[in-house]
């Protein structure tokens, strides 16, 4: 069992930046492919970004290319997500989850199908 925890939403101005955690307990063991997704109002949830289980693979979706970064601590058991730039219709409730032996890298992890374990969320509000 895998348990999520994130942390960090807040609300900020335009062009305001946020550094968002997930925490990761129970099996540590790091062998998973692990994403942000974001669900907004009126909105079907979407992906974000996504990190293998080393760091070396990522992925992103073309709304937050250049944007946002996703990192991990494995050692710490931490993802992070750092938000630059942000604008009004980044607005959302923010998820992160964990795959388990999942399919081989690519963008099929920008989709929810093939993540387990999920967060309960952390609120990101961007307004002026």
């Amino acid at each position: 069992q895998v348990q999520l925890v994130e942390s960090g939403g807040d609300s900020v101005q335009p062009g305001g930046s946020l550094r968002l955690s997930c925490e990761v307990s129970g099996d540590t063991s790091s062998n998973y492919f692990m994403g942000w997704f974001r669900l907004a109002p009126g909105k079907e949830r979407e992906g974000v970004t996504a990190i293998s289980a080393t760091g070396a693979l990522l992925l992103s979706a073309d709304a937050v290319k250049g944007r946002f970064t996703i990192s991990r601590d494995n050692a710490k058991n931490t993802m992070y997500l750092q938000m630059n730039g942000l604008r009004p219709e980044d607005t959302a409730m923010y998820y992160c989850a964990a795959a388990l032996k999942g399919p081989p890298y690519g963008p099929s992890y920008l989709l929810p199908a093939p993540y387990k374990y999920w967060g309960r969320g952390t609120q990101v509000t961007v307004s002026s």
